[in-house]
Parts: C-alpha cells; sequence; structure tokens
C-alpha cells in the first residue's frame, strides 16, 4: 500500500483565502428535515450548495488563470493533475521570505513537480497569513521553467509578491510556460525531499482557470 499524505486545507462556510475575495458559503439547498416529504418514512437525504470565488482553500492555476489565450482547466491534459514525480524544496520563512533561483540549485526539477516548503501554512487561519508572505522572485521562477519544471506548488498565501500592484512575475513567467501553480498547501514538512509523487486534480471546468484541489502526495 502506497502512503497518502493530504495536503490541503479543509474548505469551511466563511474562511478567508484572500484578503478582498469574499468567504465561501456553504449551506444547505435542501435539507434532511426537508427532504423527508419526497420520500418513504425513515428515508431523507441531504443537497448541499456553495457559492464561493474560484481561489478558495487549496487551489490550482493554470494558463487561463494569467492568460486570456491559455488553457483552461477543461483543456489540461488529466497527467498534468496526477502522479508527477515530485521533489520537495526547504526554504523556510524565518531565514528569509525571498525565494531566489539559489534556493533550487543542486536540485533536479525536470520534468517533476516543486512543492517549496516555507512553512508559512502554520499561520492558515490568522491575519499574519495573510501579510508578508513567502514569495517566488522572478529569477526562481524563470529558473525553474529553463529547467524542465512542470508545476510548482507551495504552502504561502501566494506564489508572488502581493505588497505592491506589480505583474506578478511569477504566475506570468510559470503559467507563461504552462507549468501549474498551487497555492496555499499545507503539511509539507511530513514529505520526504524525494521519493513521491504529487496529485492535485480540479474538477473540468470550461472558462475557469483556477479551483480548489484535494492535493496529496504518495510516498512510493
Amino acid at each position: 500500500m502506497q502512503k497518502l499524505i493530504d495536503l490541503s486545507h479543509t474548505i469551511i462556510n466563511g474562511m478567508v483565502t484572500h484578503k478582498g475575495l469574499p468567504p465561501p458559503i456553504v449551506c444547505d439547498y435542501l435539507s434532511r428535515e426537508d427532504s423527508r416529504k419526497n420520500y418513504t418514512e425513515g428515508t431523507e437525504f441531504q443537497i448541499g450548495r456553495i457559492d464561493m470565488v474560484a481561489n478558495t482553500g487549496t487551489y490550482i492555476d493554470c494558463p487561463f488563470h494569467r492568460y486570456a489565450g491559455g488553457k483552461d482547466l477543461s483543456e489540461m491534459p488529466l497527467e498534468r493533475f496526477f502522479g508527477i514525480p515530485t521533489v520537495v524544496v526547504r526554504a523556510g520563512h524565518l531565514r528569509r521570505t525571498e525565494i531566489r533561483a539559489t534556493d533550487f540549485e543542486g536540485t533536479d526539477v525536470s520534468g517533476k513537480a516543486v512543492l517549496v516548503h516555507t512553512g508559512w501554512s502554520d499561520r492558515w487561519g490568522t491575519p499574519d497569513y495573510l501579510e508578508d508572505h513567502p514569495f517566488l522572485t522572478h529569477d526562481a521562477a524563470a529558473y525553474l521553467r529553463d529547467r524542465g519544471a512542470v508545476l510548482v506548488g507551495i504552502d504561502s498565501h501566494n506564489i508572488d509578491d502581493t505588497r505592491t500592484k506589480n505583474s506578478r512575475p511569477a504566475h506570468t513567467v510559470l503559467l507563461g510556460a504552462e507549468i501549474l501553480i498551487v497555492e496555499h498547501l499545507r503539511g509539507l514538512e511530513l514529505l520526504p525531499d524525494q521519493g513521491i509523487q504529487f496529485s492535485a486534480v480540479p474538477p473540468k471546468w470550461k472558462g475557469v482557470g483556477t479551483f480548489p484541489v484535494r492535493a496529496f502526495a504518495q510516498i512510493v
């Protein structure tokens, strides 16, 4: 049996993923109590309703998120989301918040998902999580692109520096090369640096570039 490790945050009613974006509303469309009139005695069902923006919880970005002509979730091949050979790079936020190209030197990233473990997920659910978080520099994103990474994940609020209205270089570089991005990961401290596969499969949405995933790692 392969060991599976869940790397996703739980989505709950009212949680905040980004400042300025509405939190999800999770409620009954049809409650169990109300459903009873439709069935024989002792039979009941719940039909849930979810209202949310796509950038909620742990989610994946594909090119359409950044580029109008980029592939959306329905157009990305399924193998881009599942069973990807993976390396974990440790870049603790207590050292610095800028994740640089030098942090990836000596690591073979070609054809791999690169998961950046900063430890920032410990602040999830607190106001601190949304401020002054770790991020990739332009040079780091270009380094990963040029060396053949196929997905980059991070356990931080955003893969880019959000303190200013900049060009979002990490999103621009990576999604421009069809390198997928997963943000708001958790549990990366539970993973070995290598010998794992990463999966983060979204629904097959047309016209959507971002959506929550159940991200997980398989230790192989």
